[in-house]
C-alpha cells in the first residue's frame, strides 16, 4: 500500500479531511493523495500559493510574518496550514513552503523546506534541510516528508 493510500485510511479511520497548502510543491501533495481511487471521501481540497500573494489572499498569511521571516520559514507554514485548515472543510491539513533549487542564499539554502500540520487543537511545524539534490528530488522528498508527516498525526 503506498504512503498516500496510509494517509488517506488513517483519514477514513479518524473521519476528517485533509487539505493541502502548497508552495514549493506546486500542488504535487494533493495529486498523490487525489492518485489514490476513492480519495474523494478523504481529500478536500488543495491550494498552490506559490507567490507571496497567493499566500495571502487565499490562506490569510499576514504581512509582516511574510516581512518578518520570509516565505520559507516555519512561521509562515504555520500561518499557511492554520488558514488551509480554516478555509476548508477538512479536520488536518499539511503545509509546504520551500527553495527546491537551483539557487537559494546563505540563510535559505537550497533543499530547504518548512513544513506545516494543523489540527483544530494546534499547529506544528518543523524544518528539513534535503540539500542540493536538484529541484525534482527535492520537491519528490517533500512530498514523501508531509504525507508522512499527515500519516503521523493522524495516527497520534
Amino acid at each position: 500500500m503506498t504512503l498516500a493510500a496510509q494517509v488517506l485510511d488513517a483519514a477514513r479511520v479518524r473521519g476528517v479531511m485533509i487539505a493541502t497548502a502548497e508552495s514549493c510543491t506546486g500542488g504535487l501533495i494533493a495529486g498523490a493523495l487525489t492518485e489514490v481511487p476513492g480519495s474523494s471521501d478523504s481529500v478536500d481540497r488543495g491550494f498552490v500559493t506559490y507567490s507571496n500573494a497567493a499566500k495571502m489572499q487565499m490562506l490569510g498569511v499576514r504581512i509582516e510574518t511574510l516581512d518578518r521571516h520570509g516565505a520559507v520559514s516555519e512561521e509562515v507554514a504555520a500561518e499557511m496550514a492554520a488558514g488551509a485548515l480554516r478555509h476548508s472543510e477538512a479536520g488536518i491539513a499539511v503545509s509546504v513552503t520551500g527553495i527546491a533549487g537551483p539557487g537559494g542564499s546563505e540563510h535559505k539554502p537550497e533543499g530547504r523546506v518548512c513544513f506545516g500540520i494543523s489540527q483544530p487543537f494546534g499547529t506544528t511545524t518543523q524544518t528539513i534541510e534535503f540539500g542540493a539534490i536538484g529541484r525534482h528530488r527535492v520537491r519528490a522528498a517533500t512530498v514523501e516528508h508531509a504525507l508522512q508527516l499527515l500519516l503521523d498525526a493522524l495516527r497520534a
